[in-house]
């Protein structure tokens, strides 16, 4: 096919969805309806001859002809997106993109990085507050910060691991002004539970307390740590928090440590498609938050 006919969206579209092993997903990242993705693959079928996608009631998976051209378009793909970077780089912007938890943001890297623009002053820091993972292509994100509870590793990226995440029973001091502190963990079946995307958190905490509780299947459930954090500052209810995020609230007093009982619960890692290829400004910005950290540069670990 030559060059002046070739169907770059219809293209554009497939590799996300091809990629992504979704149509809803790749429809998010190219800000278009799922409908539009659809029809531009369709299309792109019909010119071809040949089915690229085995479509099925969940989803969809690549046939021998997709799997054979998404290699070849997510390679193309990409080298357009580190020839605009470069591009970019050599006009002299001096900025990094960054993709982070909100919980994160909010919680560290906001107060962190008046450190970063002290040593970096002519680094500006962009950041996509987002649970959405960066699909790290010109005018996206070239960094993400991601937290998982099982996984280590995503699909076509590199990730280093940053720490490991400890949780402790966190509330504030006015939810106990009547009875003081609980002494024994069954004690909190007598305050609402605060719990984040779902109630295994919790269990975890009791389970390793060594009680059954009746509470843990009551409660809020929130979808940000951010948002058990605020309902803890407003009474209520205990909610099982990051004590590196919530440093300033136990320092003025606005939370109280419930039990000094934390559990280790998943680890924050730093994405990125390529870390031997980041921009200048990219590559400072991950060695300033692996050193913030303690993890140095630390081994890139590669997703399927």
């Amino acid at each position: 096919m030559k060059r002046g006919r070739l169907p770059l969206t219809a293209l554009r579209s497939f590799e996300a969805a091809g990629r992504l092993e979704s149509v809803t997903r790749a429809a998010e990242e190219l800000f278009v309806s799922q409908a539009a993705v659809s029809r531009q693959i369709r299309e792109l079928e019909c010119s071809l001859g040949c089915a690229l996608f085995v479509r099925h009631h969940r989803g969809v998976s690549l046939t021998r002809e997709g799997a054979a051209l998404i290699e070849v378009l997510t390679g193309a793909f990409d080298a357009i997106s580190d020839g605009l970077a470069a591009a970019a780089e050599r006009a002299g912007e001096g900025e990094v993109a960054v993709s982070v938890e909100p919980s994160f943001a909010a919680g560290w890297l906001v107060t962190a990085l008046s450190g970063f623009r002290a040593g970096h002053p002519g680094i500006d820091v962009n950041v996509d507050s987002t649970a959405r993972l960066a699909g790290f292509r010109a005018g996206d994100a070239e960094l993400a910060i991601r937290f998982s509870a099982h996984r280590s590793r995503w699909p076509r990226t590199q990730s280093r691991w940053l720490y490991d995440v400890e949780m402790v029973p966190l509330a504030a001091p006015s939810l106990f002004e009547a009875e003081g502190l609980p002494s024994r963990p069954e004690d909190l079946d007598r305050h609402a539970l605060l719990h984040e995307d779902s109630r295994a958190i919790w269990e975890q905490w009791f389970a390793e307390a060594g009680v059954a509780p009746t509470t843990v299947r009551r409660g809020p459930v929130y979808a940000d740590g951010g948002l058990v954090r605020q309902a803890a500052l407003d009474g209520q209810g205990i909610g099982l928090l990051e004590r590196r995020m919530v440093e300033a609230d136990l320092r003025a007093g606005r939370l109280v440590q419930v039990f000094d009982r934390p559990i280790r619960y998943g680890a924050y890692f730093l994405v990125a498609r390529d870390f031997a290829r980041l921009s200048p400004p990219a590559a400072r910005f991950a060695d300033w938050i692996g050193e913030s950290f303690g993890s140095g540069a630390g081994k890139d670990t590669a997703g399927a």
